[in-house]
């Protein structure tokens, strides 16, 4: 269930944002700035680390357990960042990525989905290919300038803290509403 906290709040958005946030089934987004801060933490022997939010991990749990599908396209790829994919049980793994916009055609032809029914969440310029083409384009609050004014739903939250829960709690809310709706006996609609 979505969370009554959350911090964008389904009410103060506009109807035309609301049906892209209802036509969602598959969730994916950039890890470095989305899943992340951004941080990468080089570690002598060659090896890397980054911090993931649990928050997210649960937000992304919750949108799996709704029936919608999860993933990454990013440019980078780590022993860390496969493992948190594994973790989660993410449908669309797809690291140290030259072109995403292939990589997001390649995942919607295999699905036989629209650019309606994807989510993508991207908090750079290399992610504007994306953004543009999908039903419901999202970025955490500390994105890059040009991908703030490009997007149609920034989060309170930055990336790395808290950013894909925020938007998993709405995509929840909202298509929860809707099932509720849907399953009401006609006689007792309000």
């Amino acid at each position: 269930m979505a969370s009554s906290r959350s911090a964008i709040r389904r009410r103060t958005l506009p109807a035309r944002l609301l049906a892209r946030v209802e036509r969602v089934r598959l969730v994916l987004m950039d890890v470095d700035g989305v899943l992340t801060d951004g941080g990468i933490l080089f570690i002598d022997g060659g090896s890397e680390g980054r911090t993931f939010d649990a928050k997210d991990g649960v937000g992304l749990h919750l949108l799996r357990g709704a029936g919608l599908s999860t993933g990454v396209i990013s440019g980078r790829t780590s022993p860390a960042v496969r493992r948190r994919a594994r973790e989660l049980r993410m449908n669309e793994v797809h690291l140290k990525v030259r072109d995403k916009l292939a990589a997001y055609e390649d995942i919607l032809k295999r699905r036989g989905l629209e650019d309606e029914a994807v989510c993508f969440v991207g908090d750079d310029v290399v992610d504007l290919p994306v953004l543009r083409r999908v039903g419901l384009a999202a970025a955490p609050a500390d994105a890059h300038p040009a991908v703030l004014r490009e997007v149609k739903l920034i989060t309170r939250a930055t990336g790395g803290r808290g950013a894909v829960r925020e938007i998993a709690d709405l995509i929840l809310e909202v298509q929860e509403g809707i099932r509720k709706r849907l399953s009401r006996p006609e006689g007792n609609r309000a």
